[in-house]
């Protein structure tokens, strides 16, 4: 049994990008790009709901800080920072520093 074939965004996009011109039918894009019409049809609808996106004002926002997170972050950062300099000072007799 073969596995399903995962296919690059870059892909996706050329062939739907061929299926909006309608150069060509479906069916045709299929034959020569290798793949499903049905898979055709959905990449289309992807890019045709998704296109909005593009022009949206911001463009990509990053993603939120969260805060609880960050609290906790630095909460182990202390917690290093004081097991490092325990250790350092432990090792010293040994090191002659």
């Amino acid at each position: 049994m073969s596995k399903r074939k995962q296919h690059a965004p870059e892909f996706k996009a050329k062939v739907a990008l061929e299926a909006l011109k309608g150069e060509q039918t479906v069916a045709e894009l299929a034959s020569r790009f290798g793949v499903h019409p049905t898979m055709i049809h959905g990449w289309k609808k992807a890019l045709l709901e998704g296109a909005s996106g593009v022009f949206e004002r911001g463009g990509k926002q990053a993603p939120g800080i969260d805060e609880e997170q960050l609290k906790e972050l630095h909460a182990k950062i202390g917690e290093l920072a004081v097991a490092n300099d325990f250790l350092s000072r432990k090792l010293k007799p040994w090191t002659g520093k």
